[in-house]
């Protein structure tokens, strides 16, 4: 099992690694300066804030109980996609790892700090996007190889 998913596991730990040190950099460095709002070209800021909710600050809660819960909740699902990548081949496999990685990354702070970290903030003439993180972006194209693979499978 472990040898046919090899490349999977190798997905989902740089995934993780790559959330976790920069999230690490980006709170030290908030810690250390006091706040982070950094301009690094007129497209991206780092703008570290702390999302309660999921994808893009949505189901934000006060009462811990359904924070707790929707943490448990996606827990679940990151053991459903797990079982899915160990029955998936190919390019799938990789999309379900790279989501997975994310998501571990992602519910590790949910965990740990009760919140999530996000720090890029993605802006083109004073439209700014949902600041995100590194988790999200192999989230996103996770479900990205997902849906393209699907397309391919419908063409079949």
């Amino acid at each position: 099992m472990i040898k046919k998913n090899y490349l999977g596991f190798v997905i989902i730990l740089i995934a993780f690694i790559l959330d976790r040190v920069s999230k690490i950099l980006i709170i030290n460095h908030s810690n250390t300066f006091g706040k982070l709002d950094m301009s690094l070209n007129p497209f991206l800021n780092l703008n570290l804030i702390w999302n309660e909710g999921i994808a893009f600050g949505l189901f934000s809660f006060d009462e811990k109980n359904y924070y707790n819960l929707l943490t448990f909740l996606i827990i679940g699902i990151i053991l459903v996609l797990l079982w899915l990548m160990f029955r998936s081949s190919g390019l799938e496999k990789l999309g379900f790892a790279s989501v997975i990685g994310g998501s571990l990354g992602n519910v590790t702070d949910r965990i740990f700090y009760s919140s999530v970290p996000d720090f890029i903030d993605l802006n083109y003439n004073g439209f700014h996007w949902f600041v995100f993180n590194v988790a999200d972006i192999f989230i996103t194209l996770g479900v990205m190889i997902l849906i393209f693979c699907e397309f391919k499978k419908k063409e079949k």
